[in-house]
């Protein structure tokens, strides 16, 4: 099975394609700050299937919540912290290329690009659309690559 280097590549291929495609239709046209962060969050989908195992994308991933994780704390959201602490222990249930090689999860995971802004900050969900699509995008690629969609 592909490595974590091959879902990153995948994962960019996946999401430069569709930018270049909404761009020549003209559906839309990010700026480069925008793109970049885009295919970031494409690639953090791409590696996030492999959570549940002992990968490289675990380590980035619980990285990440980690400092997530004490800043919602140093800042007193403790209800915050707890749920993010809990989304955090639902990859352990079930065996790789369980439930998180799955269609569904690679919609339902990717939601909290949309509901965190709106829960946390009271930010409408509109403008992080393109962030939801481009991390669905590098999920799916890397569904892909893995032969499971």
């Amino acid at each position: 099975m592909p490595g974590y280097k091959t879902h990153i590549v995948g994962a960019a291929a996946v999401t430069g394609g569709a930018l270049a495609a909404t761009s020549w239709l003209g559906v839309y046209r990010p700026g480069f700050e925008t793109m970049v962060c885009l295919g970031l969050f494409s690639v953090l989908g791409g590696l996030f299937p492999d959570v549940d195992t002992d990968s490289k994308g675990r380590r980035i991933f619980y990285g990440a919540a980690l400092v997530v994780d004490a800043f919602l704390i140093f800042r007193e959201q403790y209800r915050y912290a707890a749920v993010l602490g809990f989304c955090a222990l639902l990859p352990a249930i079930g065996s790789h290329r369980g439930w998180t090689h799955s269609w569904w999860a690679a919609l339902l995971i990717p939601s909290s690009v949309l509901l965190a802004p709106m829960l946390l900050l009271g930010l409408p969900w509109k403008p992080f659309l393109p962030y939801y699509a481009a991390t669905v995008l590098g999920y799916f690629s890397h569904l892909l690559l893995d032969r499971k969609f």
